[in-house]
């Protein structure tokens, strides 16, 4: 047992290159999806003049065309507006755009609910949350035309050379300030769950955080429940990072970069947003925000360095579509591929990260079944 897991270690070093590119960002977040339908690309919050705006994008690399596989899932955008959030940290501000105060008090006050056909048109918008008189208010404006709504086929927004000439099925909603009275600070995250059953697939909260390799634990988790978690993987990293560096010190180097979870990570995942001071990542996420560049400058640089190393230098710092003014704000789409173009592609990576999880499950199962003490 102890040379198989040695072994499997080490060959899965050599896979890591590839590997740590399916990992880049939330668009093969999870990894392995039966639908891809079901796979959150990304959240972004901003104003335009005296609305919020907020996107949401799923289905990554698409490329293809109708129908999709959209109606077995529910697509939400959650808010909580009763959590307070603490600015008084520097460091947590640059990284989470502010601090929930009590991260285990987190529930929606107000969800939208998307359902959609197999063409993306909208089946339905629902709202549901705590605060039943405002869902009732916002449910009425949904009803006649003051939320505006859009749903449908558009340009991957996401800076990342990968994704460049790809789409996303976006769901977009445009909000007056004045439906939140009062209001300046906003709890945001996005989910998707399965009709049948409500089992939840993936999570979505605060840009570049759950396609981390770190946190993929976090996708099927409430943000209320997150903090303990995350504060217990980071117990166990810490051993068995000592492990690695009495047994297998290469290991030890990947373990911290691409597994280990760092201190300033006891945070849950959501995007905070505030009409405080001015909008840009981490303070919500705009269309043309550089997640890549500006979650790297705060520590967490994988997005970056794949950039370099797929698109070359420079490194792309916008979008290869540009924006629109109004809705649905996001570029227009690329023309349909067939399908067949993307398939191999995708086998061959989750292949090899199958095989790098296996690898390192057996290196853990030796830490635990031989008893390491620190």
């Amino acid at each position: 047992m102890n040379r198989l897991c040695l072994v499997a270690f080490v060959f899965a070093l050599g896979l890591v290159a590839p590997a740590a590119e399916v990992l880049a960002s939330d668009h093969a977040d999870p990894i392995k999806l039966r639908n891809l339908e079901a796979g959150l690309t990304g959240l972004f919050a901003f104003p335009d003049g005296d609305r919020l705006v907020l996107v949401l994008g799923t289905r990554r690399a698409l490329q293809s065309g109708k129908p999709y596989d959209l109606e077995p899932f529910e697509f939400a955008i959650h808010m909580d507006l009763n959590s307070a959030v603490s600015y008084d940290n520097e460091e947590v501000v640059a990284r989470y755009g502010g601090r929930v105060v009590d991260p285990a008090e987190i529930a929606a006050t107000v969800s939208f609910k998307f359902r959609l056909y197999e063409n993306t048109n909208r089946k339905s918008v629902s709202l549901d949350g705590v605060d039943e008189e405002l869902v009732a208010e916002l449910q009425s404006q949904l009803a006649d035309g003051t939320i505006r709504v859009w749903t449908g086929v558009r340009d991957d927004p996401f800076i990342f050379p990968r994704f460049f000439k790809r789409n996303i099925i976006a769901m977009v909603l445009s909000i007056p300030f004045s439906s939140f009275p009062g209001e300046k600070d906003w709890v945001l995250w996005a989910t998707t769950h399965r009709v049948q059953g409500g089992r939840q697939v993936d999570h979505v909260g605060r840009s570049n955080r759950t396609q981390l390799a770190r946190f993929d634990f976090l996708n099927r988790i409430h943000p209320s429940e997150q903090v303990p978690k995350i504060r217990g993987k980071i117990e166990s990293g810490q051993k068995i990072q000592e492990f690695l560096m009495k047994y297998l010190a290469p290991g030890a180097d990947l373990f911290t970069y691409v597994f280990r979870l760092r201190k300033y990570d006891a945070q849950p995942d959501v995007m905070i947003f505030t009409t405080r001071r001015e909008a840009g990542f981490p303070n919500g996420r705009r269309l043309a925000d550089d997640v890549a560049g500006l979650t790297c400058a705060q520590g967490d640089c994988a997005l970056q360095e794949v950039a370099f190393i797929e698109g070359g230098w420079p490194r792309k710092t916008s979008t290869d579509v540009p924006f629109l003014d109004g809705m649905p704000y996001l570029g227009r789409p690329w023309p349909d591929l067939p399908h067949e173009a993307r398939a191999v592609s995708w086998a061959r990576r989750s292949a090899l990260i199958v095989f790098l999880v296996l690898a390192v499950w057996l290196t853990l199962r030796y830490a635990r079944y031989h008893d390491y003490q620190p």
